[in-house]
């Protein structure tokens, strides 16, 4: 008898092993995915017609602060809170850029394209502005020009220095951006442009290929900042 309770032991203990395996105790505990995550960029609609890409990410705090009456009252609302939002993803000759340009698309990026995008472009008064001055110039239709938005800001991982745990904050432009660097593998200094207005920080330019790489671009890059101790107000 005990040899018959030993054995039925000895082959419950794998079905007992299996069951803890699937129990929610056995499984690591989830963690919240504060970053953006990378962007497949060969998924990427490809432009054409132009050398490269600004991708230009503006802190909205700043922005509120230095337009004052002339900030957008949506974007600037109270409840917004908003951290870096793409101010828009400029097609870039080497030198000089072009605007406006003549296209099969209307100007009037309609709602119900325009609104899926409105967690990373803060309003549909701005998308609309961009597609008009930048998106026309980049070869793709609008619904691919957003496509390539939504993929160029999901290649940018935003440094923990801009956490609302850590604003307010000053910090050096050149720090600015080495923050950058040190957050996205493949980013040079020379991609990067910090830009700065009545000693806030305002807006970080990113340097990309039309395939959504990182790029040097020395006309961007000579016309960062280079202020030490920019303030970073916090949201809200």
């Amino acid at each position: 008898m005990i040899k018959a309770n030993l054995l039925r032991i000895l082959l419950a203990l794998p079905v007992l092993a299996l069951a803890a395996a699937c129990s929610d105790d056995a499984a690591p505990p989830a963690q919240a995915d504060t970053s953006v995550s990378a962007a497949k960029t060969s998924d990427a609609p490809l432009g054409s017609g132009f050398d490269f890409y600004v991708l230009a990410l503006s802190w909205s705090p700043a922005y509120c602060l230095v337009e004052g009456d002339r900030a957008n009252r949506q974007q600037c609302a109270e409840d917004r809170d908003l951290g870096f939002v793409v101010h828009g993803l400029w097609p870039q000759f080497e030198s000089g850029y072009p605007e406006f340009c003549p296209s099969r698309e209307p100007d009037r990026v309609p709602s119900s394209l325009g609104r899926d995008y409105l967690d990373i472009v803060p309003t549909m008064g701005l998308i609309g502005h961009q597609w008009r001055k930048h998106g026309s110039c980049s070869g793709l239709s609008q619904a691919n020009y957003l496509k390539a938005l939504r993929a160029a800001r999901a290649r940018v991982k935003v440094p923990e220095d801009f956490a609302l745990e850590n604003l307010p904050a000053e910090i050096d432009a050149l720090e600015a951006e080495d923050a950058f660097i040190a957050a996205n593998p493949g980013m040079k200094r020379n991609a990067i442009a910090i830009q700065c207005e009545r000693g806030l920080l305002r807006e970080v330019r990113i340097c990309m290929t039309p395939s959504l790489e990182y790029r040097a671009c020395g006309e961007i890059d000579h016309t960062g900042c280079k202020i030490k101790d920019l303030n970073v107000p916090e949201p809200g």
